[in-house]
């Protein structure tokens, strides 16, 4: 997922890594996808990405992020998943997903 200048609000307190990673693997077993594998690592042009493989990155920058919008990519970037472009089915999909988390 592709970073905007305007979505960067950082917080005064940033999540630990590990209930980031427990935050996807919960969206994983709600969206019945398995990742192979989940990274947490500086990026500079992304808020994060998924590997053909089934290997996810997110930015560490993405722990410092409001939960909505750390949310809306988890849930993008696992969609990718089951469908890997962003096509009508994929957006309703995660329309349909971030809908179902408020």
């Amino acid at each position: 997922m592709k970073r905007s200048a305007s979505e960067w609000q950082p917080l005064e307190e940033a999540v630990p890594a590990d209930i980031f990673r427990a935050e996807v693997e919960a969206w994983a077993r709600r969206l019945g996808v398995t990742p192979r594998e989940i990274h947490i690592r500086p990026m500079k042009r992304k808020w994060a990405s998924c590997s053909s493989r089934g290997r996810l990155t997110f930015s560490t920058d993405l722990l410092q992020q409001p939960a909505e919008f750390r949310r809306e990519v988890i849930v993008h970037e696992l969609l990718h998943l089951k469908l890997p472009n962003h096509g009508r089915l994929f957006k309703a999909l995660l329309k349909a997903y971030l809908k179902q988390g408020t």
